[in-house]
């Protein structure tokens, strides 16, 4: 009986890890297959993807920084006026950063591809990210492959 418990366990034990590993987060998979998403909904040909990626990547690759700040930043608990105000204008500077940021690597892309095919792509990318968003909500991978 005890050998029976205990093979139950350990069966159980590997199932979970096992399923736990599928869960994991790589962020080389989500890049992958956001170029892959994006690429597919903007009609974008592969020299067009190798030309506007690079770009598309040191774009986010700043925007994470100011996350990060943002992060930090929002768990900071303010004891009184004059700090909860510094913290808010802090917010408000870094989400300004975060659309001059935009702008300035849109303006980029647009040197590399058509305003139809970057409009597509920022449209894409927000498509992308929040049915990626919907399926960690509900426990799994996202909705995209």
């Amino acid at each position: 009986m005890m050998k029976k418990c205990v093979l139950v366990l350990l069966t159980f034990w590997v199932v979970v890890a096992a399923s736990a590993q599928e869960h994991k987060f790589s962020p080389e998979k989500f890049q992958a297959d956001m170029e892959a998403f994006l690429t597919r909904e903007a009609n974008l040909t592969q020299q067009e993807a190798a030309r506007l990626f690079p770009i598309l990547r040191e774009m986010q690759q700043k925007q994470r920084a100011v996350y990060g700040r943002m992060r930090k930043l929002s768990q900071e608990k303010p004891a009184d006026e004059a700090a909860c105000a510094k913290v808010i204008s802090e917010c408000d500077k870094m989400n300004i950063e975060l659309k001059q940021i935009e702008q300035q690597y849109h303006k980029k892309m647009l040197q590399e591809v058509s305003a139809f095919k970057v409009s597509a792509v920022i449209m894409a990318e927000s498509r992308f990210h929040r049915d990626m968003m919907k399926g960690w909500q509900r426990g799994g991978r996202g909705r995209r492959p």
